[in-house]
């Protein structure tokens, strides 16, 4: 099984996160260039970081501005900031009660495919989901986790958006959790104008522990992906 490097940041501000996430992913690109220039070097490390971030909205390469519904005031008054990002996808929110997975991952040492990498996450959270009573399901038209997709009451519950390069993968996913879900108002969300965002909280009606959660979820990405986590 693939050795996986893991992580968890705690509450860490986005830009810190982002360059750190950056350090790794470049690490392991240049390794993977030594590897294809030499047989004999090792492959690259893969690594899984958790962190929470504070209140944030993110820009994909692929997103509108006019999706984001503050001006700079609006952001500061709701004490979030704002980044574009090379990740694919269009806007999203991070902030506290909110699991941020960021897997980097040399995909050629599990399957260099990115549509089964994204399927993997989406079966990695249905799966935590049914173990809360979630029925988490995928929707085909759409990347992420819904729950009740196809109907009027279609709601997402987690969102992914990666960036590969030379089969080497960052970004993730964000599984909402205990989040205010408030602050998704401020924006389209994904750049969907007629679904709703949901949570585990939302779902179950009471809080859950953050930590349990991230230990489940661990689990179904070993099983999935065939990792081994090892402590960075």
């Amino acid at each position: 099984m693939p050795k996986v490097l893991f992580k968890d940041l705690g509450e860490l501000g986005y830009q810190e996160a982002w360059d750190y996430q950056a350090v790794l992913f470049d690490k392991s690109v240049a390794q993977k260039l030594e590897t294809r220039n030499n047989p004999e070097a090792n492959p690259p490390e893969n690594y899984f970081l958790y962190v929470e971030h504070p209140h944030v909205y993110t820009l994909g390469k692929s997103g509108s501005l006019d999706n984001l519904l503050l001006d700079e005031k609006g952001l500061k008054e709701k004490g979030a900031t704002f980044h574009k990002i090379n990740r694919g996808g269009d806007i999203t929110y991070h902030g506290p009660g909110q699991v941020v997975g960021y897997p980097i991952l040399d995909l050629d040492q599990f399957a260099p495919d990115i549509h089964l990498y994204l399927r993997n996450i989406e079966e990695a959270v249905v799966r935590l989901c049914a173990d809360y009573g979630i029925d988490g399901q995928r929707f085909e038209k759409y990347t992420g986790v819904w729950i009740e997709p196809g109907t009027p009451q279609e709601r997402k519950i987690c969102a992914i958006g990666v960036k590969t390069s030379r089969w080497v993968c960052m970004h993730g996913f964000a599984l909402n959790v205990n989040p205010d879900l408030g602050y998704f108002g401020n924006i389209v969300p994904c750049g969907i104008t007629d679904k709703d965002v949901t949570s585990m909280q939302r779902e179950l009606g009471r809080e859950l522990d953050m930590n349990e959660v991230k230990e489940k979820l661990k689990g179904h990405f070993t099983d999935i992906m065939g990792m081994e986590f090892e402590a960075m």
